[in-house]
């Protein structure tokens, strides 16, 4: 987002955070891109007992190059900072729970109506042959707090970026040369990614195993493609709208198409080969310029508004 052209990044919230850790890596992610401009808060923390499980923070002394303080800030800064962003008509994107967003619902009624909202999860639809295999289950930004999720769901209009298609997507080891050559961001996303590598195993668990993925996936492009769809990337996206009733089953979301159901946004087709090519293109953008924004955008962790959080 920050190298992508007419674009203006507003803010950042996260939330299942741990007193402040997640906003803390935000803030030092945003300065080795020179934009400690951007506004960032601390959303729904681990401790306020929403999330079904809280699989805590990946060991810190591997995934970043030094010790990152964390930022704490008030639950109501967060909030705040989405309901400004909404006021101000920026697009908002959720790439992790949804927890943040029903918060602000409780407290301003009404006001998810009048979001542009895109949110990264739903299941509708089961993946596509030579694709991970994955259930409902495997929904986390929707599964890990579904009464909020349900919450979101029935008071805005969003549009759902669902699991199905961005398993479609690749983050591959053949692209950490070309990010350790390019700027310090981008540096710290290839040394996550082999960090990441190293725990997962993903390429001998869905690269050997899933016809429809590259050998060398070291993990699923689940929240940038979310983001760039919201931005308006397009290539091969088939946006339908589709009828869905939405329950809450055994402490689980169901989505289901129903012809009583609320029309939805679901965005049920990408090009997973051409946005991977996109994706290294603009992350990998050396000297990029922030421009002044045609398109106003807030990450937000449930995003929330804003894009924050680190989908898992």
């Amino acid at each position: 987002m920050l190298n992508w052209p007419d674009v203006e990044l507003l803010a950042v919230t996260t939330n299942s955070d741990d007193r402040g850790r997640r906003a803390g890596y935000t803030r030092y992610a945003l300065g080795l891109a020179g934009r400690a401009d951007v506004a960032v808060a601390a959303g729904a923390d681990a401790a306020l007992g929403c999330y079904r499980v809280w699989p805590g923070l990946p060991d810190e002394s591997v995934y970043w190059p030094e010790p990152i303080p964390p930022a704490p800030t008030s639950l109501d800064q967060a909030l705040a900072l989405l309901q400004h962003s909404i006021e101000q008509g920026a697009i908002i994107v959720a790439i992790g729970a949804y927890t943040n967003l029903a918060l602000l619902e409780k407290r301003s009624p009404g006001i998810l109506r009048r979001a542009r909202l895109y949110l990264m999860g739903g299941y509708v639809f089961p993946p596509r042959e030579g694709f991970p295999n994955w259930g409902n289950d495997m929904d986390w930004n929707v599964q890990v707090d579904a009464r909020s999720a349900r919450l979101v769901l029935q008071c805005s209009n969003p549009t759902l970026v669902p699991l199905s298609v961005t398993v479609e997507t690749s983050l591959r080891r053949a692209y950490l040369a070309t990010l350790r050559q390019s700027g310090p961001l981008a540096q710290l996303i290839a040394r996550q990614a082999e960090a990441f590598a190293r725990d997962e195993n993903n390429e001998a668990r869905y690269g050997r195993t899933c016809r429809g993925l590259p050998d060398d996936i070291i993990n699923f492009q689940h929240d940038p493609l979310a983001c760039a769809i919201a931005l308006g990337w397009n290539e091969g996206v088939e946006i339908r709208e589709i009828p869905l009733k939405v329950t809450i089953e055994d402490g689980w979301l169901y989505q289901r198409v129903d012809d009583g159901g609320k029309p939805t946004r679901v965005v049920t087709r990408v090009n997973g080969d051409k946005f991977n090519e996109f994706w290294l293109s603009t992350v990998a953008r050396t000297n990029a310029i922030v421009l002044p924004y045609n398109t106003r955008a807030a990450r937000g962790n449930a995003l929330d508004t804003d894009f924050t959080d680190e989908h898992r």
